[in-house]
């Protein structure tokens, strides 16, 4: 009985369903494409969805940078103040003080930003990833 089963669904041709081996290789190929389109539509709707966070959160530290700026200007005339005060310093050398603290702190500043900057990756990993993967398939299809 499970003879006649297979032979009711294997055709004598020795495809499956009685398809040509040009409609099966049609139908891989179709498929191929649609699996790629498909990633790239996924890396375009990721990479969509990284511009639009990152223009969120741009704009809350846009306005969060801005009121800090304020902050600090202020903080940095009442320390020009502060140091002439208490040290008794002509008004030229507090502010000369101040000025050199704030250039070193913003040279500081720079290096670490241009190190994170280098060490980060702006492109969609994993959309780019399966499509690398999906290429490596196709071009090396397993044994």
């Amino acid at each position: 009985m499970q003879t006649e089963i297979a032979t009711a669904e294997t055709p004598t041709d020795g495809t499956p369903n009685g398809s040509s081996l040009t409609e099966l290789f049609s139908g891989i190929v179709a498929d191929a494409q649609l699996l790629f389109r498909q990633q790239v539509d996924l890396v375009r709707a990721e990479f969509l969805e990284d511009i639009r966070r990152t223009r969120q959160v741009a704009q809350y530290f846009g306005f969060g940078a801005l009121l800090l700026f304020v902050g600090v200007v202020m903080l940095l005339v009442a320390a020009v103040h502060l140091l002439q005060q208490l040290t008794g310093c002509p008004a030229w050398a507090s502010w000369a003080i101040v000025a050199g603290v704030v250039l070193l702190l913003g040279g500081i500043s720079m290096i670490v930003g241009s190190r994170l900057l280098a060490s980060y990756n702006p492109l969609p990993d994993k959309a780019f990833n399966a499509i690398q993967e999906t290429v490596s398939c196709l071009t090396n299809p397993p044994k």
